[in-house]
Formats: C-alpha cells, sequence, structure tokens
C-alpha cells in the first residue's frame, strides 16, 4: 500500500525531530536564561521558556494551548490520511504546521512550557523556536499553493 501524501510525513516527521532536538540541545547545554550571541546585537541563541503561544501572546494559558496543540494536529493528520491528494505546497505547508505544533504541544503537555532559543535582537522580536519557524514556513507555503490554484490563473 502506498501512503498517500507522503511529502506532508515526511515533512512533519522532520520538522518535529529537529524541533525537539534542538530543544534537547539547549536544555542540556544552556542554564535558563543564558545568552551567548552568535552576532552579537543581532543574532543570539539564548534559553527560555514561554507559557504562551507564538511572541508569549497569552502567557500563562498554556492548558487550552496544549489542548489546541493536540487538535490542530488531530485536524492535520486527518485530512493527510483520509483529504484529498494534496499538492506539493500543501503538503509540504500542513506538514510543517503539523511537526510545528507537535513539538510544541509535546513542551506543553510534559514540561508545562515551550523552549524557546532563537534571539533576533536586530529587530528586537521575540525569542522563538524551531517549531515557530515550521509553523511559519508552513503558512508561507500554504499561501503559496492557493495562489497557484487561484481561478484564471494560468500554469
Amino acid at each position: 500500500m502506498r501512503l498517500k501524501n507522503r511529502l506532508f510525513w515526511i515533512a512533519a516527521v522532520v520538522a518535529f525531530l529537529i524541533d525537539q532536538l534542538t530543544k534537547y540541545w539547549v536544555v542540556k547545554t544552556f542554564a535558563l536564561g543564558q545568552t551567548i550571541p552568535l552576532l552579537p546585537e543581532i543574532f543570539h541563541l539564548t534559553y527560555v521558556t514561554n507559557t504562551g503561544a507564538a511572541f508569549s501572546l497569552f502567557s500563562g494559558k498554556v492548558e487550552w494551548l496544549r489542548w489546541l496543540s493536540l487538535g490542530v494536529s488531530l485536524a492535520l493528520m486527518a485530512i493527510a490520511w483520509w483529504g484529498p491528494s494534496l499538492g506539493f505546497w500543501d503538503q509540504l505547508g500542513y506538514g510543517l504546521i503539523l511537526g510545528g505544533a507537535m513539538g510544541n504541544g509535546i513542551d506543553r503537555f510534559i514540561l508545562g512550557y515551550v523552549v524557546d532559543f532563537l534571539d533576533f535582537r536586530l529587530i528586537n522580536f521575540a525569542v522563538f523556536n524551531l517549531a515557530d519557524t515550521c509553523i511559519s514556513v508552513g503558512i508561507v507555503c500554504l499561501l503559496i499553493a492557493s495562489w497557484q490554484h487561484t481561478p484564471g490563473r494560468t500554469r
């Protein structure tokens, strides 16, 4: 039997594993609050925890965010398993979003918070992680897919 939406599953597993491995490395290597400048005042690795959503929104609301991550993950898996065969950008986008949702969801269920460490100081951006990055890139992939499927657009 051939696996439907194979790229979706590959993207989800790879995104999840890379996210979890980098968070594990940060937790084992850094002290909480420790920062290492890779490009001083531009990009640092800074170990922080986040009990909220992306960019520390809804800080302290981990309980419902756990269930939101689980719901999104289950919905995306259902779409890939029982839904139609998806195009390249749809599979990649949904897969990256699933991998990111699972990565942050696992943190919320097991730890009660999300491990963040990517710290872009040049633009004074919130500290984030690779799961957040995968979710953001996944959304861009879905935008590309929707642009390609726009009625009247020639391929």
